[in-house]
């Protein structure tokens, strides 16, 4: 029998982290160069990983890690241009 663990729950929700932020920013409601979009793209796969940390898989893992990298890169730049995110 499946049981949902702590593990499932973290993955799930990055996995819902990022398809709103992409499925908002595809529908015009959130522009990817602003913070609240950079946030839902470092938040979602950071989840993932949490989930993989239990279930480790290297490709999924080598690619979040890169999409939470490119978010922060964008979050950091964001915050030494201006000071309202």
């Amino acid at each position: 029998m499946w049981r949902v663990t702590v593990w499932d729950v973290c993955g799930l929700a990055g996995v819902v982290t990022l398809l709103a932020a992409y499925a908002l920013t595809v529908a015009g409601r959130l522009d990817a160069r602003r913070a609240p979009a950079l946030l839902l793209n470092l938040i979602g796969p950071l989840l993932i990983l949490v989930s993989l940390s239990r279930d480790f898989n290297l490709s999924a893992a080598a690619i979040e890690a890169a999409w939470a990298l490119i978010a922060l890169i964008g979050l950091l730049r964001r915050a030494l241009r201006s000071p309202d995110l």
